[in-house]
């Protein structure tokens, strides 16, 4: 399975409630770079899974009008609240987009890619895009495609 690991882009810093925080016209601007970039090497047949808050649901618009809101994937979610709704490793589908937040997303690359408990940063837009596969009968994780910020597209 290919799991790609989608930081929110940037929002405003305060709104009624923190879910309700949306994203900043840079940050829609950095959604929809990343979105593009996604776009062209995303299988058609896709899953992307959004936090409930508003700024992780409008940078998953900015990729696709087919995308599930998962109220698992909440600001403070743990490392294994994505990797359930992901299905790690087996997946629910080949490819799992997660739109997420720090630094829960960090926890989720660490602990895959190094077996660490430590939350790597991640930038506002930023990516990882993480492979399962299995070796020797056993299960291991590699950065697949790329680890990459809205700077790089």
């Amino acid at each position: 399975m290919n799991l790609i690991l989608w930081r929110h882009a940037e929002a405003e810093d305060y709104a009624a409630t923190d879910l309700t925080r949306a994203l900043t016209t840079r940050g829609r601007k950095q959604a929809q770079n990343v979105a593009k970039w996604l776009r062209t090497r995303l299988p058609d047949d896709a899953v992307v899974l959004a936090s409930p808050a508003v700024r992780t649901i409008q940078t998953a618009e900015t990729l696709s009008d087919h995308y599930r809101v998962v109220r698992e994937l909440a600001p403070n979610a743990s490392a294994l609240d994505v990797l359930n709704a992901a299905g790690w490793p087996k997946g629910i589908a080949e490819t799992v987009v997660i739109v997420g937040h720090q630094p829960t997303l960090g926890h989720v690359a660490a602990k895959l890619l190094a077996g660490s408990d430590a939350s790597w940063p991640v930038k506002k837009a930023g990516l990882w895009w993480i492979e399962s596969r299995e070796r020797h009968g056993d299960d291991q994780a590699v950065l697949l495609v790329a680890a990459m910020t809205p700077d790089l597209v």
